[in-house]
């Protein structure tokens, strides 16, 4: 009899931010699913973690709280990830992230736009940073966008999240040449419209249906749509993919 395949992420070493809701613990349990040991990051609610932690099993995940937005707390959860992990971190998923749809010029905020740029931007940028020494090569980074920078409607309210998010575009760009010298990949996924509890939160029935209907196949995306997308970019069939944005969205922007 053949012995089952091999996951093909077996042996692999995870560190996802903001993993304890929505797209953060899809991803979490897909890439568990196919053998890698997770590092699930929360910044307050302990129980969403432990829970997901449950799930896919106290040897093969942790929980691990920690501000992905604070450099020491950044410095804090590599080293523990470091020392659960066996001293490497082969998968790297900056996805936590603060999206404020309020904000356009006149109602920004110095304060508002410290918090976008401190959990959007310098988080993943300093994470990055102390991660990659850390990531043997053919390891995989992946950071997080959106569809909105590529959506000619935006509306002007968006403009500090979106702000945010270009620049993580131009990182990614960049992080490619760089650690792509050391055979670290570095990707972007840029969902669109996403059944999430924080899409949901503030939005009427009517709005929704709206949304959904910007997309030609009629619905939102699942946080396991997204979650997919991220597993094929931090799998072995991914290799020759670097400095790559998907945007993981239905055909609402091409």
């Amino acid at each position: 009899m053949a012995s089952s395949p091999t996951p093909s992420l077996a042996g692999k070493v995870a560190l996802i931010t903001g993993a304890s809701k929505g797209i953060g613990a899809a991803t979490a349990l897909e890439l568990s699913s196919l053998g890698a040991k997770v590092v699930i990051n929360y910044s307050s609610d302990a129980g969403p973690a432990d829970a997901l932690v449950q799930k896919i099993g106290a040897d093969r995940a942790i929980a691990i709280k920690a501000n992905a937005g604070d450099v020491k707390d950044i410095e804090r959860l590599v080293d523990e990830t470091l020392k659960w992990g066996g001293g490497k971190i082969d998968i790297l998923i900056p996805n936590a992230g603060y999206a404020p749809t309020d904000q356009d010029l006149e109602r920004t905020t110095v304060e508002q736009f410290d918090r976008v740029f401190d959990i959007n931007v310098k988080g993943p940028y300093f994470l990055v940073q102390k991660a990659a020494p850390h990531m043997p090569p053919h390891s995989h980074i992946v950071l997080l966008s959106t569809s909105l920078c590529n959506l000619s409607s935006i509306t002007p309210n968006y403009l500090l999240y979106v702000s945010a998010k270009g620049a993580v575009e131009q990182m990614v760009r960049i992080l490619a040449k760089d650690l792509g010298r050391r055979g670290i990949c570095v990707n972007c996924v840029a969902p669109g419209p996403t059944a999430t509890e924080l899409f949901f939160k503030g939005k009427s029935e009517e709005l929704v249906k709206t949304i959904a209907g910007w997309n030609p196949f009629g619905r939102l995306g699942t946080p396991e749509d997204i979650a997919r997308a991220m597993a094929w970019l931090v799998g072995g069939g991914s290799g020759w993919v670097n400095g790559q944005v998907l945007r993981v969205n239905g055909g609402m922007t091409v």
